[in-house]
């Protein structure tokens, strides 16, 4: 049957002419090692809708990289904004405003596990990492972080280390960080040991007590940190028995359990966690992204004992619990509850699921498809018996989706997945008509 085709759009100059100038100024004042996804600049956003300078509309599968969950500019989040900024715009540590003990009492509530827990708030993800890591080893008084392959933390120094990734977050910025230790992690699509999901016998999770024999002594591990769905490695969904294998093996030695939830968080797999599809309760928890509606903060949920075991002073920054975030995260807070958006997640993955399910079955260079909730991803490949990834191709499909009206972003150790993380308020029929964009373009990369 053939492909119904969407309208085309491929008489609209994109780059438009107010984007091409001013990428010529991005050129000559940014530097190059600062990247964007695309060549565009927008002018406006709402919902699941992008407008650029050049008044040319996008579907956004984006979501600004998982932060968008509650869409773009929604009225209760700018109203919010509004109210705050006339009232409170920074105190800093020098005096304690509402919103931040508002804030940190609604996230110990909300997050997964009865144990008392207390929150802190810091700007960006890597700066909530590096918190959790430093908290971990003052409540343990141990050194050693354990990490998995095709993980992403942040790029700061000891975030980078964290990462799984050489090029681009670790390449020429040596010396990394010392005592971060590296396992395999569960990517069943490509096992590191040969098995097959479900089924296997978690050779990746026996070799966490092998590295404890190899590599660093149980009493000098502070921590083993894992994102419960990996977001930049590809989507990669850590099976439940894999968490609570980690779990018991920490809880064995008296490591902390860090749950980095910075992409997976806020209703975005189907369950305002991730972490609570495995029933376990992470020591700390650490969530940025979705959690303001795009104004930067994030935060450090830890057992209250674990955290306290902090000197005064120890953590802070100048920044952190800005008012006005904090104004936005309280009604993001809200709009989870009274929109049940992590429901509305898992109504978009019966629609993703069912549709890519059917275009991998289509085209034989599609390996894998994976992902929970509205956090999915297509991995790519030469063929599916030898699983090589496929690169070049990867760019000419978000390119052809772009010129035709989605925005697409990718992911992957080998840079040959495209991952999509619409916001939860996207609509039905936009959702399906950024579907028939992407089967369009890939057909077309592919000559299929």
């Amino acid at each position: 049957m053939a492909l119904t085709l969407v309208p085309d759009s491929s008489s609209r100059d994109i780059p438009g002419p107010k984007s091409k100038e001013l990428m010529e100024l991005r050129k000559k004042y940014l530097p190059e090692s600062v990247s964007n996804a695309t060549p565009l600049f927008a002018a406006e956003a709402k919902g699941a809708i992008i407008t650029d300078v050049d008044g040319n509309e996008f579907i956004d599968f984006a979501g600004g990289i998982g932060v968008l969950n509650v869409g773009s500019c929604p009225i209760e989040v700018v109203n919010a904004i509004k109210d705050q900024v006339e009232r409170l715009i920074h105190t800093s540590s020098v005096m304690l405003h509402e919103p931040y003990v508002r804030v940190a009492e609604k996230l110990c509530t909300i997050t997964p596990g009865d144990t008392p827990k207390k929150a802190f708030l810091v700007n960006s993800g890597a700066e909530a990492v590096e918190n959790a890591v430093k908290i971990a080893r003052k409540y343990t008084g141990r050194r050693g972080v354990i990490a998995l392959e095709n993980s992403f933390h942040g790029r700061t120094m000891l975030t980078s280390t964290l990462t799984s990734k050489a090029k681009p977050y670790k390449v020429g910025f040596g010396p990394l960080a010392t005592d971060i230790y590296r396992v395999p992690s569960p990517y069943c699509y490509r096992c590191s040991f040969g098995q097959t999901y479900p089924g296997c016998t978690l050779e990746c999770a026996k070799a966490l007590k092998k590295i404890l024999d190899t590599e660093v002594a149980p009493e000098d591990v502070a921590a083993i940190i894992l994102e419960p769905i990996q977001g930049e490695g590809g989507f990669i969904v850590l099976p439940n028995e894999y968490l609570r294998y980690v779990k018991e093996l920490c809880e064995e030695h008296g490591f902390v359990l860090i749950a980095d939830e910075i992409q997976s968080g806020w209703g975005r797999s189907g369950k305002l966690f991730a972490i609570e599809y495995s029933g376990i309760e992470p020591d700390i928890l650490t969530t940025a992204k979705s959690i303001a509606a795009g104004l930067p903060l994030s935060a450090v949920v830890a057992k209250a004992d674990v955290i306290d075991s902090v000197h005064k002073g120890g953590i802070g920054s100048t920044y952190s619990g800005n008012p006005v975030a904090c104004a936005a995260a309280l009604k993001v807070m809200e709009m989870m509850e009274k929109y049940n958006l992590p429901q509305r997640a898992n109504h978009l993955e019966e629609i993703l699921l069912n549709r890519l399910s059917v275009i991998k079955e289509k085209y034989p260079f599609i390996g894998d498809v994976r992902g929970r909730g509205a956090m999915y991803a297509v991995e790519f490949v030469k063929d599916k018996a030898a699983k090589e990834p496929v690169t070049n191709e990867i760019s000419k499909i978000m390119e052809l989706c772009l010129q035709r009206g989605l925005i697409v972003i990718k992911a992957g150790t080998y840079n040959n997945v495209i991952r999509f993380l619409p916001p939860l308020v996207i609509k039905d029929e936009q959702l399906v008509k950024g579907l028939d964009i992407f089967e369009e373009s890939i057909a077309l990369v592919f000559n299929a």
